[in-house]
């Protein structure tokens, strides 16, 4: 019986390993989306990833008679400890063979961490921030995977449970097809909510003209989210690296922004083209074709995602998303796209959720953290 070797990343070589294994993992699986290799490079690097300033983290892979069969990262994020006194040590990056030998190998080796550092409670899959991809996929394998979404095999969350972590936060993801014609209802309640606090769907004729509202967004955010009791707010250091990392990718017409009668930003959504094709056909390089592939799918493309939405407080039950989807809506039609995704939302944050619900949602997929006291 072979023995299960797991080694910590220590040299460019191994990097490129713990990089590319998933990639060879789901090699022949359509519903995987390959992340850009680049940007997985930049997450291990302090200069690139701002997290890091404030976290530790250390990579694994497992082996087998000589093959990498696994690879893990555990994650001690040192502000969350600090600013909501959470104290667990976070499990990401993790992917294996249907073996469990292996996958008990990796979760002993989160174990063993979290003992050196005393900490009590291990919790994952998820990355640096409550803003990174989470979750292990628990139903809609069937479905192919989103820029922002983990994807896994079905055996992955039967083995976390044969290995004793249990549930500890879930999220939902739904899909909406658009019907051909908008009902009258939410044209007219979207007009009707519009007037009564007036308010106003802001047009871009370029990109650039969206720069300044990023600093807004992100506030919108923090305050759309921060009654949820896991969430830290943005770092400014975050701020800089998620502009530089996701604005090359938005495009004007994927963006709606509300505003108020003194020109406040009360709502926004960022949506985007579905780009798991195109990651698919680009195999993690944008050079020298993959670029080709995003810029068709920006082009021509019958789905989109849901990446962020941000609701002021004041506005959240006020029938704002009526003027959202309206606008969505109008612009979708005239795009050719039929139908989108919602980002994961945490189960019990029903006042997103209430968002989609005239809509006829479709929840098709599920994913969860696990987590186990030690």
């Amino acid at each position: 019986m072979s023995t299960i070797d797991v080694r910590e990343v220590k040299s460019p070589d191994d990097l490129r390993n713990f990089i590319r294994f998933p990639m060879e993992l789901y090699k022949y699986n359509k519903n995987y989306v390959p992340p850009l290799i680049n940007d997985e490079k930049n997450v291990w690097n302090p200069k690139e990833n701002p997290a890091l300033n404030y976290s530790e983290a250390k990579q694994f892979l497992a082996f087998k008679d000589g093959q990498v069969v696994g690879r893990v990262a555990a994650i001690i994020n040192h502000k969350e400890e600090k600013e909501l006194g959470i104290s667990k040590v976070r499990f990401g990056w993790l992917d294996f063979i249907d073996d469990l030998e292996v996958s008990k190998a990796l979760i002993d080796t989160v174990i063993s961490f979290a003992k050196e550092k005393n900490i009590s409670k291990i919790e994952g899959p998820m990355g640096f921030t409550n803003l990174d991809k989470a979750g292990m996929l628990i139903m809609g394998f069937d479905r192919l995977a989103t820029m922002i979404g983990l994807y896994n095999f079905e055996y992955y969350p039967q083995h976390l449970e044969k290995l004793g972590l249990t549930k500890e936060k879930e999220w939902v993801e739904f899909e909406i097809m658009f019907p051909e014609v908008l009902p009258e209802k939410v044209e007219k309640f979207s007009s009707l909510i519009a007037e009564k606090y007036k308010l106003k769907v802001l047009h871009f004729k370029n990109k650039k003209e969206i720069e300044p509202l990023i600093d807004a967004m992100f506030d919108l955010l923090d305050k759309t989210y921060s009654s949820l009791s896991t969430y830290t707010p943005i770092t400014e250091e975050q701020k800089k690296t998620y502009r530089e990392k996701y604005f090359p990718f938005i495009n004007k017409d994927y963006i709606i922004c509300i505003e108020d009668e003194n020109h406040q930003l009360i709502s926004f959504a960022i949506t985007m083209p579905s780009y798991s094709k195109a990651l698919q056909k680009a195999n993690g390089k944008l050079f020298p074709f993959g670029w080709w592939h995003f810029l068709q799918a920006g082009k021509k493309n019958d789905r989109a995602n849901f990446y962020l939405i941000g609701i002021h407080p004041e506005f959240q039950r006020r029938g704002v998303t009526a003027i959202i989807f309206k606008e969505i809506f109008e612009r979708f039609s005239k795009m050719g796209i039929k139908y989108t995704e919602t980002n994961p939302e945490l189960e019990e944050n029903k006042s997103i959720q209430l968002l989609w619900q005239d809509y006829n949602p479709v929840n098709h997929k599920r994913r969860r953290t696990y987590s186990m006291e030690l």
